[in-house]
């Protein structure tokens, strides 16, 4: 007996899967890869030949006592209150905001007390306010 072969037409290869595996690994690199900018500059800095001005500009001095009375530039303050401070630094300033204050607190001073200083000199628009420390002394053995 003889069997007819059915003719069979060459379909190709089916690529749907391999369509799905490509989207799967776009999607994997996508969800994967940090999008953020970084750029490194090497700047190399000009020189110039000059001497710094000789203009001394005043320094207005804080202090802050263990019980968080104030000090400003060594006279004390008759109260705690953030508007006596306030009004000390307006007329020791003269109206100059860009003068540096220097706060000086003591170590067992209320952690209120130089929040207050900062946010009245803040308040008025003092923005060159630093902190005074002192180096730890050198434990010898």
């Amino acid at each position: 007996m003889k069997f007819r072969r059915q003719r069979t037409e060459d379909e190709g290869i089916n690529i749907t899967p391999l369509i799905d595996v490509v989207f799967i690994l776009l999607l994997f690199f996508m969800v994967s890869t940090s999008f953020t900018k970084e750029s490194h500059l090497t700047v190399v800095l000009p020189q110039a030949i000059g001497e710094p001005s000789a203009e001394v500009k005043t320094t207005l001095e804080i202090v802050i006592s263990e019980q968080g009375r104030y000090s400003l530039n060594g006279q004390s303050l008759v109260n705690t209150e953030i508007e006596t401070l306030k009004s000390a630094l307006n007329k020791t300033a003269q109206g100059k905001t860009d003068l540096p204050i220097m706060i000086t607190a003591d170590a067992k001073a209320p952690h209120q007390a130089v929040v207050s200083v900062m946010d009245a000199a803040g308040q008025l628009g003092f923005v060159k306010l630093s902190i005074t420390t002192r180096q730890p002394e050198t434990v010898q053995k």
